[in-house]
């Protein structure tokens, strides 16, 4: 049986305050209909419940006492029904109130300092404890016995490491962590076992996630889980936040990494329609938001938007944007239908530099990819790729892939014969390094001795000031390139130097040494601006084309209009449907002529 999410599906999200249990659920229906959502996902329980509970460790929301039925979840679910809405429950497990913390204080976060963490009068609690482990399952079972809900979704859970102001409190030292850890429990970030710690927590909340999808399933299998990368729909926030550098890729990068390591799996983007949270009445810029839901159905990933209260408390500016593209998803289900991806390049993600760097170069030039997490190298299909991008990472096991492989920095590939002499990874021990033909090195470079095919050889460095004394740069035998076989090293880190200083000469090298190793680059005359994603479908090939000119520092801006302009497809083409326009384009030789693009064109190839 084909279970109702594994269809495209767009989602609303109202994220309730207390004083909204008394909201006109016909009316929030009524502007979800016209929106083009067709999943409604509701604040049900956890913190506060939106209906009249019966269990002593839950809180009902006081406002319910403004409904006549005293039961916003039973009204909401009711009144969707008739609309032919789902409804999905919202829940949070990651606070309790100080009567129940007092009571139980074995639930609660424990700092190291042994202090509790209290927020706005509420206390998190710790994932290791029980009322994550024991409690959360009845308050399902409750649900679940009263309501017929269409899926769930756990906010926050962590282990609470940072809460909404960004203070750091370090790591959970309550009796549960300790016993289920051991001593001694690091502190924080920088102990030497918090990596350690790392997986101890991960391996906590992976378990938790299978045994809520087991219960669910067990209970209701037509209501999916909502959460990581292990659930039954893959979640990503796309958000904004105060004092956090923009990397204008977030959204697309986060669900091509779900896609590529689970293709067949849903992806959720919710996105954020207000900056941030302290700063939840401000809309996000609609130039902003749009693409956070054009980068994730480009991707495959069903969209969603998400604001605090109701649309009538408050109308973002951005909800115009948001409900045409939601809209666009809904009028051509059957293209976002089994959307998978069908790039033949992948880039293995560490959430560095030198990963942004070779992002943007592969995009620029017109090189579709996927993007993979490192940690999942060895659990995907690596096979339909015909090259792989080792960006920086040490040492790395791809079993037996026998593509192309392209690695810089200090990624160590079994398959390549070098011997490390020296590496150079700090400012001062890089200032003035460069390889033949005036290319500057940034960040590390890594000497290697190799009897393989080499080239770009270093030159020495030299003084670089004053000017009377700028000499001296001699051909050392160091190579820049290093390639054998199957495997091309470029061991330093590139990507780092175009991320950070912007030379396309740096750009290029590296894109050139993918495409010389077997990685596709689209023939077009569509500018760097244009970024090409590429995916396969129930209606066919599928191409994304989104016009990324608006990027510009901290902000989107309004794109500008680009083309017209030719693109070349691959063979058997017959017609192109391009779905944004509503033309459609006859291919000639292979090629077909592109109408102008604004925000984005959907090609369709048949």
């Amino acid at each position: 049986m084909r279970l109702w999410w594994h269809e495209p599906f767009r989602m609303f999200q109202t994220n309730l305050r207390e004083i909204d249990a008394g909201l006109d659920v016909e009316k929030v229906l009524d502007y979800l209909v016209e929106f083009g959502a067709d999943t409604w996902l509701l604040s049900v329980g956890g913190i506060l419940s939106n209906y009249p509970t019966d269990l002593d460790f839950q809180t009902r929301n006081p406002y319910l006492a403004e409904r006549p039925s005293g039961d916003l979840v039973g009204d909401a679910v009711k009144a969707a029904a008739r609309r032919g809405i789902r409804v999905m429950g919202r829940m949070d497990f990651s606070k309790i109130d100080h009567r129940r913390a007092e009571a139980h204080p074995d639930w609660c976060f424990v700092a190291p300092t042994g202090e509790a963490q209290v927020y706005n009068g509420l206390t998190s609690v710790c994932p290791s404890g029980d009322y994550y482990q024991l409690r959360l399952f009845d308050v399902l079972d409750e649900v679940l016995d009263r309501y017929p809900l269409d899926g769930f979704f756990c906010n926050w859970m962590s282990f609470n490491e940072v809460d909404y102001s960004r203070r750091y409190w370090g790591v959970c030292h309550c009796v549960n962590c300790v016993a289920a850890y051991g001593e001694p429990l690091p502190e924080g970030r920088s102990s030497d076992n918090y990596a350690d710690w790392q997986r101890f927590s991960k391996g906590v909340l992976a378990d938790l996630t299978q045994r809520i999808r087991d219960h669910l399933a067990a209970r209701r299998p037509e209501a999916p889980l909502v959460l990581g990368d292990q659930a039954d729909i893959v979640f990503h926030e796309a958000n904004n936040a105060v004092g956090r550098p923009l990397w204008h890729h977030r959204t697309s990068e986060s669900v091509s990494a779900a896609k590529t390591y689970r293709p067949s799996v849903p992806v959720l983007t919710n996105s954020v329609g207000f900056v941030d949270m302290p700063y939840r009445m401000a809309s996000e810029d609609p130039n902003h938001f749009a693409q956070y839901l054009l980068q994730a159905i480009a991707r495959g990933a069903n969209p969603s938007t998400y604001i605090m209260g109701t649309p009538s408390d408050n109308p973002y500016a951005c909800l115009q944007v948001a409900g045409e593209l939601t809209r666009f998803h809904r009028d051509h289900a059957d293209v976002y239908t089994d959307l998978v991806p069908a790039a033949e390049t992948l880039l293995v993600r560490d959430n560095s530099a030198e990963f942004q760097g070779l992002y943007l170069s592969l995009l620029q030039r017109h090189v579709p990819f996927d993007v993979l997490p490192e940690d999942r190298l060895l659990e995907a299909d690596l096979s339909r790729y015909r090259v792989v991008v080792l960006p920086d990472l040490g040492a790395v096991d791809l079993g037996d892939y026998g593509g192309g492989i392209v690695a810089t920095g200090a990624t160590e590939v079994a398959r390549l014969s070098i011997t490390r002499l020296a590496s150079y990874k700090t400012e001062e021990a890089t200032r003035s390094l460069h390889l033949e033909g005036g290319i500057p090195v940034f960040g590390a470079f890594h000497v290697v001795e190799t009897s393989a095919e080499v080239g770009l050889r270093a030159l020495s460095r030299a003084p670089y000031g004053p000017p009377e004394k700028c000499y001296g740069h001699v051909q050392l035998e160091h190579p820049g390139v290093v390639r054998q076989g199957n495997v091309t090293l470029l061991p330093w880190t590139v990507g780092r130097s175009y991320r950070e200083v912007g030379l396309s000469v740096h750009r290029d090298l590296f894109v050139d040494e993918v495409v010389r190793a077997g990685g596709p680059q689209v023939e077009t005359d569509l500018p760097e601006q244009v970024e090409i994603v590429l995916g396969r479908s129930a209606a066919g090939f599928v191409v994304h084309l989104l016009n990324r000119s608006g990027d510009t520092d901290q902000r989107f801006a309004p794109p500008v209009r680009i083309g017209p302009a030719e693109l070349r497809l691959p063979d058997g083409v017959r017609e192109v449907h391009a779905l944004r326009s509503g033309a459609r384009l006859p291919v000639a030789d292979g090629r077909v002529r592109l109408p102008e693009i604004g925000l984005f064109e959907l090609l369709v190839c048949v």
